[in-house]
């Protein structure tokens, strides 16, 4: 319950200005940059996600620290928002915001996520193949590749997308098998 209260009251709202915003002034591209931006900040960054929760830090350490950071990397409207999550002292839901932000940018673009995870590294042409399958299961314009590699897999790949799940791997195989002789 607390999850989808948070998320209720602090995170959709929020991406939900930030993304009329950018509709309004026709910023979406830009603005979702900016965001794919912090986002990529903030994981490579734990002593960074620490720093902009920590409610002990004034707001001014934390605006500055986001303008050495990102002044010169985002759009000035981008800013802005950083800098009303620091006063509204929201600014340590600033990865969940930027998540809900991508939600509302892939359903404005008709993109699909498609969370895919391998036994290893996938080349270009493999990466390929795998969006042109999910834009025809998904009716998507556009895919989204989230990559993962899980060497447990053996071989092969599983993709997900929403709610659907095609399991290609040599270990999905193997397990098929395995429930088919022992239900014989």
């Amino acid at each position: 319950m607390r999850g989808s209260l948070v998320s209720a009251e602090v995170l959709e709202p929020y991406a939900e200005a930030l993304m009329s915003l950018a509709q309004s002034q026709n910023l979406t591209d830009r603005i979702g940059e900016d965001v794919n931006y912090l986002s990529d900040l903030l994981k490579s960054s734990e002593e960074l996600r620490l720093f902009l929760s920590n409610p002990i830090v004034e707001s001014q350490a934390k605006k500055a620290v986001l303008q050495q950071l990102a002044g010169e990397q985002v759009h000035p409207y981008t800013m802005n928002i950083l800098k009303l999550l620091v006063d509204r002292r929201r600014i340590l839901f600033l990865e969940g915001i930027c998540e809900h932000f991508k939600t509302l940018l892939r359903q404005i673009k008709q993109t699909a996520l498609a969370e895919v995870i391998s036994a290893v590294e996938l080349n270009e042409a493999q990466q390929q193949a795998i969006t042109e399958k999910v834009k025809a299961l998904s009716g998507a314009h556009q895919v989204e590749l989230k990559t993962k590699i899980d060497p447990d897999l053996i071989g092969g790949v599983i993709i997900k997308v929403g709610s659907q799940v095609l399991d290609a791997s040599l270990r999905g195989q193997l397990r098929r098998i395995g429930m088919r002789l022992s239900a014989g």
